[in-house]
């Protein structure tokens, strides 16, 4: 798992309801990579075997969080992959927005080791924040379940 991230997840009806840590954007980011994956199964029993990098660009720090984490479901579902370390080297502001740069971390899906929770389907920008304060950020955000 990632140093330092944090997350927990929120009360909803029917789906998943995340809040996500960190001191800085990146670092949230980061957070919200290894919650959207806890949703899916044991997250720390996913090894980070084998590296791969993600670049995507957004017109706003929302969209750039739903691209992130798309692209991160995407890589998964094509790949047949989970995912467990995740590593932010930049979050860019550009002349069209945002640019994030990052290198991810994990294993093949092997359901003999990585029991299945349950699948995100997508996900969505209904009620998605980011707060910002000194020191700490704060993402929430719903995956459709």
């Amino acid at each position: 798992m990632t140093e330092g991230t944090s997350y927990e997840f929120l009360e909803h009806t029917a789906d998943a309801y995340v809040a996500a840590y960190g001191k800085d954007l990146a670092e949230a980011f980061e957070s919200a990579a290894v919650a959207m994956f806890d949703v899916m199964t044991e997250v720390e029993k996913v090894e980070a075997k084998v590296e791969d990098r993600v670049e995507v660009e957004a017109e706003d720090e929302y969209a750039l969080l739903y691209s992130w984490l798309e692209d991160l479901l995407v890589k998964s579902d094509i790949n047949e992959m989970l995912y467990s370390k995740f590593k932010i080297f930049s979050i860019d502001k550009t002349s069209d927005g945002f640019r994030l740069q990052a290198k991810i971390w994990g294993e093949k899906f092997n359901p003999e080791k990585h029991p299945q929770k349950v699948g995100v389907k997508a996900v969505t920008y209904h009620r998605m924040e980011i707060l910002k304060e000194p020191n700490k950020v704060t993402l929430r955000f719903i995956l459709d379940i």
